[in-house]
């Protein structure tokens, strides 16, 4: 029946009547085991406690005998989770590349790696706002502004679907990582849509296959349970025509309610649907006719992927490939961001030169540490980690390296004094930031949990496991401090340790020639000591070809192409109230670089600021046609003495409006010594739309808007003006 669907629907057929064919084929079981995950629940637990996550992809909605294939889902951000892919760098290093078309090269990748390991769902495009540097699972995020972030999400939607159905995550309002089961996020209609969801439906209007619903709930609603969310917004205002999945165990709290808001598959388990959906129809609470509705759009997108799937499979070879690998490498060098880069006898202390450079040291734990990221659901297997201490060995070959740990502060003072130059690399680990599980703090929801699997429930997943049996973890997994979920979860402090603060005044009083490397998911407030160190350089989790790609900059062969996707304050009092322990929250208009500035308080770092090892002269924009189109020239010139990458930023604001300044457009382009270009950019005049509560509907007002074009947030520019003579 499935396969007589694609041929019709090949034929020019409707996949949504199709899809309603095959569904009035099925019997009420079968209807039944589409609304939720394929496994039995304690078997897929117990698998999923033993690496099962990296071993298979996630099944559900398979029908064998109507021959409907299913899916099979697998995470993440920064890579494929399952088997041993290539690991790129977390999501909020690309988001720092402003670089739409290299975001898109990577989900072309990853998509492709997704149906290497038999998967045909990726669950990584991660956009949720980082409303505070604070939230744990920020690295899995582009940053904290919502076009950037909408327009990165897009590009790698664009990429990844080239080969399979992407997912977007978590809607809505999911920035608090350790109460993600319990908070609930009060946020006002006008600070809904015009802060925390425009890049979500930036991705639906983009095509993205499937949507993901949060654990926490917003506005009193479970988000797995709202049709607020689900049905009012999502289906209703965008138009969006995938289908919604939920989080992993425990993304619904309500059988009846979840059907009824528009929850299509409960994932990744036989849990509360399978248990509560048969007294639910006795009832009342739920139809059969609920069932099919709730069913329909699954099946229905299936099919419309369904030739795309078919000859995207890929082997299993291609995983982690020499232009996979080589793409990360690229991708971490234009992701890495140069806060300080001081002169050193005359000359900027970057880049290094291998003529001048006999002997370097190398110091702190991280310097040869395997340090990829979250230890949780984004965690990828990748094989031979390029570290710091690797990549750097490898380019200065015969010249001295010397590794020291750091323990010892008079040892690395001394050291210090020995070599030409001093690298610190210090940061963040899964300890101290990731995805959160704490048993203790989910008692509460053991009600939920289901009773044992039925007889035999067990039998098909077992022959799935023997069909995808498990792979061999990598040596580093075995030497990493914790596995599995760990117990990161929101940061509980935003600056480096007091022993890092030490090692680094020490290293760097001892030897100018500091350069300061920072890993991590997010900022660092580093204002008490960035003006010791010659150099400081924020490389992220920098994925497998990390330490490669930070040799590469620091040596000059590649530019610091990375621009911060966050603001940087410099005290904590700066930023908006963060409670990792909250029950509830209170989300509004201001956060990150719209909260500084509406405090008119100067980030240390602003939003977009990031150096170059050359310069840039931004001109004045010139408003080309402000139709249903906004068309914008920026002249743009290199002013320095070698290659570099501009990012020019644009900021628009309508004159008579309370609200703030928003991004609403932005590129890069690459320019050699003294050229000169100027950028056209499209703006949507969408971006600039303002909610309209009396319609409950996203409108642009006609009349008088200021424009502003600039390197970063905290570039102080002359505004120009246009109008928009009418309302869109």
């Amino acid at each position: 029946m499935y396969l007589e669907a694609t041929d019709l629907l090949r034929s020019g057929g409707d996949a949504r009547a199709l899809a309603e064919q095959l569904v009035a084929e099925m019997s009420d079981d079968e209807k039944i085991s589409c609304l939720d995950g394929g496994v039995p629940f304690w078997a897929g637990l117990m698998d999923l406690a033993s690496y099962g996550y990296h071993y298979r992809p996630f099944p559900g909605a398979m029908v064998p005998r109507l021959e409907i294939p299913g899916f099979f889902f697998s995470d993440g951000p920064r890579g494929v989770v399952v088997n041993h892919a290539t690991c790129f760098p977390v999501a909020m290093a690309r988001g720092a590349t402003w670089d739409v078309d290299l975001e898109e090269e990577i989900g072309d990748v990853i998509g492709k790696e997704i149906r290497a390991v038999g998967a045909t769902l990726y669950g990584g495009v991660c956009v949720n706002l980082l409303r505070h540097p604070a939230w744990g699972r920020a690295q899995e995020t582009f940053g904290e502004d919502p076009f950037h972030v909408g327009e990165m999400g897009a590009a790698l939607t664009r990429g990844v679907q080239r080969h399979a159905m992407a997912v977007v995550k978590h809607f809505a309002c999911n920035s608090i990582e350790n109460t993600r089961f319990q908070v609930d996020v009060n946020v006002d209609e006008v600070s809904l849509h015009e802060v925390f969801l425009p890049h979500f439906k930036r991705i639906v209007d983009e095509g993205i296959a499937v949507v993901m619903s949060a654990y926490n709930q917003v506005n009193g609603q479970w988000c797995g349970d709202s049709p607020a969310l689900l049905s009012e917004v999502l289906r209703d205002e965008w138009g969006f025509d995938g289908f919604v999945i939920s989080d992993w165990i425990y993304g619904m709290r309500d059988t009846a309610d979840s059907i009824h808001a528009g929850l299509n598959v409960e994932m990744p388990y036989r849990m509360m649907r399978h248990v509560n959906i048969r007294a639910a129809l006795e009832s009342g609470d739920v139809t059969m006719g609920d069932v099919e509705t709730c069913i329909l759009p699954t099946i229905t997108t299936m099919l419309r992927f369904h030739d795309l799937l078919e000859r995207s499979i890929q082997p299993a070879s291609i995983l982690q490939a020499p232009a996979h690998r080589a793409l990360a490498r690229r991708t971490s060098a234009r992701s890495m961001v140069l806060l300080r880069n001081e002169q050193i006898n005359g000359m900027p202390l970057l880049p290094l030169t291998l003529d001048k450079v006999k002997s370097v040291g190398l110091f702190g734990p991280l310097a040869s540490a395997v340090n990829l990221g979250d230890g949780g659901s984004s965690d990828v297997w990748a094989d031979n980690v390029v570290t710091p201490e690797k990549g750097l060995a490898a380019l200065l070959g015969t010249r001295t390296l010397e590794l020291v740990a750091g323990d010892d502060l008079d040892s690395a003072e001394h050291m210090a004094r020995q070599v030409d130059v001093a690298i610190v690399v210090v940061g963040t680990t899964c300890l101290e930031e990731g995805e959160y599980l704490d048993i203790a703090a989910t008692a509460h929801l053991a009600p939920l949990m289901p009773g044992p699997d039925e007889p035999g429930s067990g039998e098909a997943f077992a022959s799935f496991i023997e069909a995808n049996p498990a792979v061999e973890a990598p040596e580093w997994i075995s030497n990493r401090d914790t596995s599995g979920f760990t117990p990161g979860g929101d940061r509980s402090t935003l600056r480096l340790s007091e022993h890092e603060v030490a090692l680094i005044k020490r290293v760097a009083g001892a030897n100018p020639a500091t350069v300061v490397v920072l890993q991590g998911g997010s900022a660092f407030l580093i204002s008490e000591w960035d003006q010791i160190p010659g150099a400081i350089l924020h490389s992220w989790y920098s994925g497998v070809e990390g330490g490669a790609a930070l040799a590469d900059v620091l040596f000059g062969i590649e530019e610091p192409g990375g621009r911060l996707p966050f603001s940087i304050p410099v005290k904590e009092d700066d930023l908006p109230d963060f409670f990792a322990s909250a029950e509830t929250a209170v989300y509004g208009r201001y956060h990150g670089w719209w909260h500084l500035e509406n405090k008119a308080t100067p980030a240390a770092y602003p939003f977009g600021f990031g150096l170059s090892y050359t310069t840039f002269e931004i001109g004045s924009p010139t408003v080309v046609s402000s139709g249903t189109s906004i068309e914008i020239d920026v002249p743009v010139k290199n002013t320095g003495d070698r290659d570099g990458r501009a990012l020019v930023q644009l900021f628009g604001q309508r004159d008579q409006s309370n609200g703030p300044r928003r991004l609403i457009g932005f590129a890069r382009v690459l320019l050699a010594p003294g050229e000169s270009t100027t950028l056209r950019l499209n703006v949507d005049p969408a971006a600039l739309s303002e909610r309209d509560v009396a319609v409950h509907a996203m409108v642009v007002i006609p009349g008088s808007y200021s424009l502003w074009a600039a390197a970063h947030a905290g570039e102080e520019r002359v505004p120009i003006r246009f109008e928009i003579t009418s309302s869109h």
